[in-house]
């Protein structure tokens, strides 16, 4: 499964695993533990999906090419937002609300590119398509 990927990018992607478990799972838990009454719908849904999400990515630190849709899924939301919400908003002169998350997402998204190994991607993925 881990053929042709180096000891270092497995570590790399591993850290990050943990990274984003941490950061994410430092913001959902608690906002989803807390009992706030009632619930907004969208809101209880995002943060459920996002502690969910933190968990996947303790398990990728131990199976980190398996659960590479998650780092490529989390690649193409935060691109999304980034292009559909946080761009428009930003030309539109609402920097303040929205620069420390394109901030934070845009170091996410450059991180993503950076540890994804596109070559294993692409090879691997292409030829499951094919079949």
């Amino acid at each position: 499964m881990n053929r042709g990927l180096s000891p270092i990018r497995l570590y790399l992607m591993r850290f990050f695993y943990l990274f984003n478990a941490v950061v994410i799972g430092a913001g959902a838990w608690p906002e989803l533990l807390r009992s706030r009454a009632p619930w907004d719908l969208i809101h209880s849904i995002a943060f459920s999906i996002y502690s969910a999400w933190s968990l996947l990515m303790f398990l990728g630190m131990l199976l980190p090419v398996r659960m590479l849709p998650l780092l490529l899924l989390q690649l193409l939301y935060k691109l999304l937002w980034i292009v559909a919400v946080g761009l428009p908003m930003w030309s539109a002169g609402h920097l303040d609300q929205v620069s420390g998350i394109m901030k934070f997402f845009a170091l996410i998204v450059v991180a993503d590119i950076a540890v994804i190994p596109w070559r294993y991607v692409l090879e691997n993925y292409r030829r499951k398509a094919d079949r």
